[in-house]
C-alpha cells in the first residue's frame, strides 16, 4: 500500500529522495536534448552542475522546500518538491518510479501539495509530457500565461486547499 509522507531529509531519506530527483532529472535532460533544448548527458556522467546539490546534499538543496515521499512499504517510489512562492505554492519536482507508474502515485503526492497549500498551486511541465498534462487537467490545474521564458514549458495553478 503506498503511503505519502514527509521525507526526512535529515535522516534516512537523504538517498532516496537524491536518487529518485537523479532520475527525474536524467529523464528531463535527455527528453529536452531529444528535442534541441539541451546539450545530451552522458548517462554514466555527471548532471549539469547547477543539479548536482539536488542529487547529492538534498537536505540543502531543498532546506527552504516541502518534500513529501511516496513510499511502497518501505521503499520511495515518488517525491514531490514544492516551496512557497508569492502567488501561494510551486511544485519544482515531481517524479514517480516507471515500475510504480499507473498507480496514481502522482496523483496522490500531488493532492496531498493541494491540500495542505496556502493559496494556489502553480507548476510547469514541458509540451511533450502528455501523461502528465492529463494527471494535471484532471486534478483541476488550468494553463496559464507562462511566466517562465524557457520554449515549450506549460504553465498551470490550481486553486489551493486551504484559504
Amino acid at each position: 500500500m503506498i503511503r505519502i509522507r514527509s521525507a526526512d531529509l535529515a535522516g534516512g531519506d537523504a538517498a532516496a529522495v537524491g536518487a529518485l530527483v537523479e532520475a527525474y532529472l536524467r529523464q528531463t535532460e535527455q527528453e529536452k536534448a531529444e528535442r534541441g533544448l539541451a546539450e545530451p548527458v552522458d548517462f554514466d556522467g555527471a548532471l549539469p552542475p547547477r543539479y548536482a546539490a539536488e542529487v547529492t546534499d538534498p537536505a540543502r538543496a531543498f532546506d527552504a522546500d516541502d518534500v513529501l515521499l511516496a513510499v511502497d512499504d518501505d521503499r520511495a517510489v515518488g517525491v514531490v518538491v514544492s516551496r512557497s512562492v508569492p502567488e501561494g505554492t510551486e511544485i519544482k519536482r515531481l517524479w514517480v518510479d516507471p515500475g510504480h507508474r499507473g498507480q496514481r502515485i502522482a496523483e496522490a503526492l500531488l493532492s496531498a501539495v493541494v491540500a495542505g497549500a496556502d493559496g494556489d498551486v502553480r507548476l510547469s511541465v514541458w509540451e511533450w509530457r502528455a501523461p502528465a498534462l492529463a494527471v494535471y487537467r484532471r486534478l483541476g490545474f488550468a494553463e496559464v500565461p507562462s511566466w517562465d521564458a524557457r520554449p515549450a514549458l506549460v504553465c498551470l495553478v490550481r486553486a489551493g486547499g486551504a484559504r
